[in-house]
């Protein structure tokens, strides 16, 4: 299980900080480059959309780097949240190893 108590950086931060800051890049050009509505990247950019596999292929496509990078950082951020959400973690605890699987 994850044991950092730091959140890790969101999409939202990584791809507004690292990708779009640094060359200019503004939401309505991103979401021309995606070929998305600009709602869709706004939503990325808040955190109030998640990365699905056909989302991190664009961007990958986009960006010039890989879709697992997008999948890696999205993963990142929803174990962290399942981990430090009390009902999330309830859950998890009720979970037992199968000690002897036939």
């Amino acid at each position: 299980m994850l044991t950092t108590k730091r959140k890790p950086a969101s999409v939202g931060e990584i791809l507004i900080e690292e990708f779009m800051k640094p060359i200019g890049l503004t939401q309505i050009a991103l979401a021309e480059a995606m070929g998305v509505q600009r709602k869709h990247v706004n939503e990325l950019c808040n955190n109030r959309r998640t990365v699905t596999a056909s989302t991190a292929l664009i961007l990958a496509r986009v960006f010039g780097n890989s879709p697992d990078f997008w999948l890696n950082t999205q993963r990142r951020c929803d174990l962290w949240d399942a981990m430090h959400s009390p009902k999330e973690r309830e859950r998890i605890e009720r979970a037992r190893p199968l000690t002897d699987a036939a």
